[in-house]
């Protein structure tokens, strides 16, 4: 089946205004301006189109910033913060930084949903053992009984001495396994805190 590819002209009819008049048309063609600017290569603002001239950044409305570091691993990449009436609006990397240089990796990037996310938990949940489902605990209640729990089972497992005699001072029941979230400063107190307990199995999830 062949198809009739002759082209169709239709008359201008007089007295017809264009929808859109021809010199401003023209002055529409992005190439057109580009020529008459002087940007053959496109990169100025001969190739903006009304919306994208009206386009301001997200940081543009925020109210200030602060600088602060990222949560995550423990590089310590530094961030900018930015706030709008109360509340985090974008994070990116602080060009001040001199371990991160402005740059940051996916995760920290979306650190954002860190605090907004809504998948993020707000309170503490528990299954009892051999339980079926999730019940909810107050912030106090938890740390008393992971108190009570660190104080049982290291004094039913500590060992003064090794096999062969010699002082350890130790508890192999208990380990600690650090997240991602915290930074230097809060493995060390940790670090501090296994240690002083005779707790020497740490790590951290970010080294695993």
């Amino acid at each position: 089946m062949q198809v009739d590819r002759t082209p169709v002209y239709l008359p201008l009819q007089i007295g017809k205004t264009p929808s859109m008049p021809l010199a401003k048309l023209l002055e529409s063609w992005p190439a057109l301006r580009q020529l008459r600017e002087g940007d053959p290569l496109g990169l100025g603002k001969a190739v903006q189109s009304p919306r994208s001239r009206t386009l301001v950044p997200r940081i543009d409305e925020a109210d200030h910033v602060v600088p602060s570091i990222c949560p995550y691993c423990a590089v310590g990449c530094g961030q900018l913060v930015y706030v709008k009436d109360g509340e985090v609006t974008h994070i990116e990397g602080d060009l001040r930084s001199p371990i991160s240089r402005g740059r940051l990796c996916p995760k920290g990037q979306a650190s954002k949903s860190f605090a907004y996310s809504p998948l993020r938990e707000y309170k503490v949940k528990y299954r009892r053992p051999y339980g079926t489902e999730w019940e909810e605990l107050s912030l106090d209640d938890a740390m008393e009984m992971i108190a009570d729990r660190i104080v049982r089972d290291r004094a039913e497992t500590w060992q003064s001495k090794t096999e062969d005699g010699n002082p350890a001072n130790r508890t192999m029941a208990i380990g600690n396994l650090g997240g991602a979230t915290l930074d230097n400063e809060e493995n060390y107190l940790i670090k501090k805190l296994m240690t002083g307990l005779g707790i020497v199995q740490v790590e951290n999830q970010a080294r695993i």
